[in-house]
C-alpha cells in the first residue's frame, strides 16, 4: 500500500508531535554527522577555488593581478549566499524523506560512536546506501535555493578591468 503525499501531509497536521518528533531526529542526525561544518568547510574550498579561477583568468587575459579588496567581495558572497542556516532546514526535511525514524537513530548511534549492534549491519548498509541520492538530492536542493555570485562576481571584475584599462599604468601587474 502506497502513502500520498497528501496522506503524509496529513497524518502529520493531525499529529504534529509525530512530526516534530522525525524533524527533531532529522535536526539531531544532522549534528550528529557534522554536516554544518562540513558544508561550511566545502563553501570555502569552493569560494578559494573560484577565487584562484578568477585571478588567473585576469592575470592571463588582462595581465592584471585582482585586487584582494575584489577577492574579499567575492569571498563575502559566497559566504552570504550558502550560509549554512539557508540551508539547514532544507536538508533536513530531505533527511526526513529518505530515512526512516529507525535509520536516523541508527546513524545518530553510529555518529555519537555509540557504535552498532551486529543485528543491524544489514539496515545500516541499507541506509549508507541512500547516501549518494541524499547527497544528489541535497546539491540540487542548495542550487534551487541559493542566489549564486556568478553575476556579482562578473561585474566586479569588469568593472575593476575597465578602470585598470583606462589608468595601465596605475595597477602594475605584481605577479611578475
Amino acid at each position: 500500500m502506497r502513502i500520498s503525499c497528501l496522506g503524509l501531509l496529513c497524518l502529520l497536521l493531525v499529529n504534529p508531535a509525530v512530526g516534530a518528533d522525525a524533524i527533531r531526529d532529522a535536526n539531531k542526525l544532522l549534528r550528529a554527522s557534522n554536516v554544518a561544518s562540513q558544508f561550511e568547510s566545502m563553501t570555502l574550498l569552493q569560494t578559494r577555488n573560484i577565487i584562484r579561477t578568477y585571478s588567473s583568468i585576469v592575470a592571463m587575459s588582462a595581465d592584471v593581478e585582482l585586487p584582494q579588496w575584489i577577492k574579499l567581495e567575492i569571498a563575502k558572497c559566497y559566504e552570504q549566499a550558502f550560509a549554512w542556516e539557508k540551508f539547514e532546514e532544507g536538508i533536513a526535511q530531505i533527511f526526513l524523506e529518505n530515512f526512516s525514524t529507525d535509520e536516523m537513530n541508527m546513524l545518530i548511534d553510529f555518529y555519537r560512536s555509540e557504535g552498532l549492534p551486529p543485528t543491524e549491519i544489514e539496515s545500516f548498509k541499507a541506509a549508507i546506501a541512500k547516501g549518494e541520492e541524499i547527497q544528489q538530492l541535497s546539491a540540487d536542493y542548495i542550487f534551487s535555493h541559493s542566489e549564486g555570485c556568478a553575476e556579482h562576481d562578473i561585474d566586479l571584475i569588469l568593472g575593476f578591468l575597465a578602470k585598470a584599462q583606462q589608468r595601465p599604468d596605475s595597477i602594475p601587474n605584481t605577479e611578475h
